[in-house]
């Protein structure tokens, strides 16, 4: 699980029940109809906005925001030197053995293509066309809580204007104010929360880890390339070390340290 993302949200969480309960009464900050009017026409709203079946595809893709990846850059870098050096060693042929040993998807592909003896402008266009549209496929999910994110002020708005009216409606009767008013100003306020806490949130950590998973393909991308073209596996190795950040590229040189002192 995202550390991350799960302490902020209940961290943020607390801070909110934590000032409320200074100032008083938190049953005062509770209404369902504002929850209702939020939520439901932010759910609509997205409805009318998208397709059904990206729609539903909310519930999975949350979860993503949730998720730690499962190999990083350095380890992928790790991966693909050692089939360089098995490549260089015994032949493309070789890797045939690895492929289904492989957890990713991509990597699978790409090193079975290079495996068949396919071209490697094929290879490339090939892998590219998957990048391509996966990119794709992560820009909808971030946009769908974007589109979110941007709703539910909106439909505070509008709960604001509902309690606004009906308390105008009521003025001869003081019983009514309360409850109009409090309609009004808590809406606002769940769609704040809503847009600030938890939709934009998630969108940009959906962005953040879709940039990470297209820039983990693309250093796959042109490690098997290098690999199909016979490069020496250092050679490869520093090219696909441009693709990080310096302070990667040691932590990448530090588990080199540690394997060949572990294979010692």
């Amino acid at each position: 699980m995202d550390l991350a993302t799960i302490i902020g949200l209940i961290a943020g969480i607390l801070l909110l029940l934590g000032a409320v309960f200074v100032e008083g009464n938190v049953i005062l900050f509770i209404n369902l109809p504002s929850v209702l009017i939020v939520m439901g026409g932010t759910l609509a709203a997205t409805m009318i906005s998208y397709p059904l079946n990206q729609f539903f595809s909310i519930l999975k893709t949350v979860q993503n925001a949730f998720k730690v990846k499962t190999m990083d850059p350095g380890q992928t870098i790790s991966l693909l030197v050692s089939l360089a050096e098995k490549a260089r060693r015994e032949g493309l042929l070789s890797l045939e053995d690895d492929v289904q040993e492989m957890d990713d998807n991509f990597l699978q592909k790409g090193v079975q293509l290079v495996v068949d003896g396919t071209d490697p402008e094929l290879v490339r266009s090939i892998l590219e066309t998957e990048l391509s549209f996966q990119e794709e496929r992560h820009r909808v999910g971030q946009n769908l809580f974007k589109t979110m994110g941007t709703y539910s002020p909106a439909f505070g708005m509008t709960g604001t204007l509902i309690g606004l009216v009906s308390m105008l409606d009521e003025l001869d009767d003081p019983d009514t104010i309360g409850p109009g008013l409090a309609l009004a100003l808590l809406t606002t306020l769940y769609g704040v929360i809503a847009a600030n806490l938890v939709f934009l949130p998630i969108a940009n950590k959906l962005e953040v880890k879709s940039n990470d998973e297209i820039l983990l393909k693309e250093v796959m991308l042109e490690g098997l390339l290098s690999i199909q073209a016979g490069e020496n596996p250092r050679i490869v190795e520093e090219k696909l070390k441009a693709f990080l950040a310096p302070k990667a590229r040691e932590e990448v040189k530090d588990e080199e340290v540690v394997d060949a002192n572990a294979e010692a």
